[in-house]
């Protein structure tokens, strides 16, 4: 009988194989063929992109669960705790559960060392295997085509969007990046892209691999007003599907339009209420995320993204120019050494009346005078704190009920602001996505 905790675990894993990452597929390749877990489902959907696989994969999973289908849904990071990578009928799969797994990949990799991802890749896997599900949703960690989510073939293809990031492993040009993500496309299956100007070498793969292809403002789109908005599909016969008179979202639209197209051509009974119902139930913690909580005995209205790189500030920031808060907007913002600083900080610090910055728990965490100095050279109000806690704790005290703050900028930073909620006053029953 296995006796080590979850902790015991993930701590094992850390220190398994000398490096984080290692791009490649042939070691995990010989793990799975053991175990026999190439096939995990009767559908998988498989999602990439620089942003919004998140947001995707949770529409995906909703309007496949709406079927009343059971889901599998892999994701990472996570921001609280692991168990949230491994989401089994929309529930985190338990300790227990997560143990199991581990202890059954390591029992089958002998001498093959794995990474800290690809271990958890395999074990969620595992678990979707023992499972017995109709469906499983996969969210790529890096690139696509040598990440360990790979191993397994896609009945649908999707690439959110392509910008430049991790330039180190996946090159510092759309091109490089497009290449890598186009490599989740499967011969002659489904790949669909939300992406309004894919590279030439994502066209190309499609092109290699006879693979019917469904492009954003072409195949599928959507359109919006203040009030509504409308999307149109094409389903696999060719047969144009619309959807007219939806509601809002808090989640991207443009994702929800991706997963609806993907929905769409899984052959699925298209009952238009449920479909509807299902992309109001989509949620994802850290995005475009609402809270408000009581501190010092007054209300005080947080806003969690995880918008880390230039693409995601740009779309943060369009979110936050559509909804002003009726008094001043505050930031609290930390950053890893290896993003894009100015690309984030350009098109958001215009938004912002005053900044507290701070380091992340991590050695990867970029300095807060590097931060603090950033945003001064862009005159922006800014102070320096030793953590997020201490950022928030002051941001707090001095905002007021017409106030918001808004945290983002890195996952490390939303998991330490959720942390540092679960020790607040919540106020009764608020807290979702800001809209």
């Amino acid at each position: 009988m296995n006796q080590r905790s979850l902790g015991d675990w993930l701590a094992y894993l850390e220190q398994l194989h000398p490096s984080a990452i290692d791009m490649g597929l042939a070691r995990s390749q010989q793990v799975l063929e053991r175990l026999r877990l190439g096939v995990l489902a009767p559908q998988v959907v498989t999602v990439t992109g620089t942003n919004g696989k998140g947001s995707t994969c949770a529409f995906v999973a909703s309007l496949l669960r709406a079927q009343g289908l059971k889901v599998g849904v892999y994701s990472s990071p996570h921001l609280l705790r692991y168990n949230e990578r491994v989401l089994i009928d929309g529930h985190e799969a338990s300790d227990e559960q997560l143990c199991e797994a581990f202890a059954a990949i390591e029992a089958a990799r002998g001498d093959v060392s794995l990474t800290y991802f690809e271990m958890g890749t395999l074990a969620a896997f595992w678990l979707f295997k023992q499972s017995a599900l109709d469906a499983v949703v996969l969210e790529v960690g890096l690139g696509g085509r040598l990440d360990a989510v790979n191993l397994v073939d896609a009945d649908v293809s999707l690439v959110t969007s392509i910008g430049v990031d991790h330039a180190d492993y996946l090159g510092d040009t759309r091109e490089s990046v497009a290449f890598e993500k186009a490599g989740i496309f499967r011969q002659g299956k489904p790949a669909l892209c939300g992406d309004l100007d894919p590279p030439q070498p994502l066209l190309d793969k499609v092109g290699e691999l006879a693979c019917p292809f469904f492009l954003r403002g072409r195949d599928f789109d959507l359109a919006s007003t203040d009030s509504h908005w409308q999307w149109r599909g094409t389903a696999g016969d060719g047969a144009s599907i619309e959807l007219r008179d939806l509601p809002l979202l808090d989640l991207p639209m443009e994702n929800a339009a991706l997963a609806l197209q993907a929905f769409l051509l899984l052959g699925l009974p298209w009952n238009e209420q449920q479909v509807r119902q299902a992309l109001l139930d989509a949620r994802i913690t850290g995005r475009l995320d609402r809270r408000v909580v009581q501190f010092a005995g007054k209300p005080v209205e947080l806003l969690l993204d995880v918008g880390h790189n230039p693409h995601a500030a740009e779309y943060l920031a369009r979110r936050l120019a559509a909804r002003p808060p009726r008094g001043r907007r505050l930031a609290v913002f930390g950053l890893l050494a290896d993003k894009d600083l100015q690309g984030v900080l350009a098109p958001l610090h215009a938004l912002v009346d005053d900044w507290a910055v701070a380091p992340l728990d991590t050695p990867r965490s970029r300095p807060a005078a590097e931060l603090a100095q950033a945003l001064t050279n862009l005159g922006a109000t800014v102070k320096s704190h030793p953590g997020v806690d201490a950022a928030l704790d002051a941001q707090c005290a001095q905002a007021t009920a017409d106030d918001q703050i808004l945290l983002f900028g890195s996952f490390f930073c939303v998991g330490e602001a959720l942390a540092w909620l679960e020790r607040q006053a919540p106020m009764n029953g608020v807290d979702g996505s800001a809209g």
